[in-house]
């Protein structure tokens, strides 16, 4: 009994940390107004206020599990299971949700079909606990069931199309992509599914633990260092406009087909030219207002050539990489592939990795290695 009684407070011990720890990211979220984790980054607000909601929930979740833990086996005990279940279908997974969605900043989704999903769980768990019955439970877990794989289903094809956004709207895609916010997803649905079917025992809990401190730390992770796109996000789903003539109407099939045919020149001479690839992080809309044309229109340019904005900069950042190679070459100096990947307006050395292998079809070391066994091999 012992024994039983200090991994009892062991585990308590655990469990209050990881509360303490729901409630620091919280306050963090709510109270500091910089970004301790990444400084140069602005994260988006709307973000930050939903993680921080999250992680209210969060710890709240563990108060209103504690009588679970120190309650004798019994009626009382089995009532909190769950009331505790309830309140945590009706607030921790929605929120979890929402943040989710909120990471995806192409467009505002409405969020209340989240409410709207997991309210038939909500009003079962309800009706278990005016009855203390659990007949409807088989019928509660297979509705479960269908519904995270409606949700995975839905995340999944969501954003694939955030990520058809960011290639179509920026060169630089550090700091935009949230493909990791998946595998959070998984985490949390199997942790729910083995919660929903009580699957394990001491060890349970504690992975229960573990799962809730990963997901506080990739949500706030994840909040500090993803870039506010909202401006950007404004203009594709509202700013289709069209260009305007001095009297203010718009223009005729005619002169936008004419503005389209001119894309080609005006990209050859206000962007390759004066090589205007070399900013870093610069957008559609901010190639599009150089150029002097509808950003809508730049957008139906790429996807006519059958590409897209971030492959057409970063293909002209290569070119650039390998003519600034072979004039270094040329001139027997140093060669750091690093560095001219920095001059060739990459962003980060991944970024610069990624876009030539997707371009040459090898590495830039593989590549260079080849440049180089041409140069020794005898000319005929």
């Amino acid at each position: 009994m012992d024994v039983q009684r200090v991994q009892q407070n062991m585990f308590l011990v655990f469990y209050g940390g990881v509360t303490v720890w729901n409630v620091i990211a919280c306050c963090y979220l709510i109270f500091r107004r910089g970004n301790a984790i990444a400084p140069n980054i602005t994260p988006p607000v709307r973000l930050r206020r939903w993680t921080a909601a999250f992680s209210a929930a969060m710890a709240l979740s563990h108060v209103w599990y504690l009588p679970m833990y120190i309650l004798t086996p019994g009626d009382d005990a089995y009532l909190t299971y769950l009331v505790s279940g309830m309140l945590d279908v009706m607030v921790v997974l929605p929120l979890a949700m929402v943040v989710l969605l909120v990471m995806l900043q192409d467009r505002r989704r409405p969020l209340w079909p989240v409410g709207v999903v997991v309210a038939p769980l909500g009003v079962a768990g309800a009706w278990c606990v005016a009855t203390r019955s659990v007949t409807i439970l088989p019928f509660v877990y297979a509705y479960f069931l269908l519904m995270c794989m409606g949700i995975m289903k839905y995340m999944v094809r969501e954003t694939r199309r955030y990520g058809r956004w960011l290639h179509d709207n920026y060169a630089d895609l550090e700091h935009k992509e949230v493909w990791q916010s998946l595998i959070v997803l998984v985490l949390m649905l199997l942790a729910f599914i083995i919660y929903i079917f009580e699957i394990g025992g001491q060890a349970y809990e504690y992975v229960m633990q573990l799962v809730d401190v990963m997901m506080i730390c990739y949500f706030l992770w994840r909040t500090e260092t993803l870039s506010d796109l909202s401006v950007v996000a404004h203009d594709a789903e509202y700013g289709q406009y069209h260009p305007v003539d001095d009297t203010g109407e718009k223009e005729n099939n005619e002169s936008s087909l004419s503005i389209r045919n001119k894309i080609e020149p005006l990209l050859e001479r206000h962007c390759e030219e004066p090589q205007l690839y070399l900013q870093n992080d610069i957008s559609l809309s901010q190639l599009a207002k150089q150029i002097g044309v509808n950003r809508v229109y730049l957008s139906q340019h790429f996807a006519q050539q059958g590409t897209t904005y971030n492959a057409y900069i970063n293909g002209l950042r290569i070119q650039h990489f390998i003519n600034l190679y072979q004039e270094a070459d040329a001139a027997h100096q140093p060669i750091t592939v690093q560095q001219l990947a920095y001059q060739s307006g990459f962003r980060s050395y991944g970024t610069f990795n990624t876009a030539f292998k997707q371009s040459m079809r090898m590495t830039a070391t593989e590549w260079m290695r080849n440049m180089a066994q041409q140069e020794r091999q005898p000319k005929t």
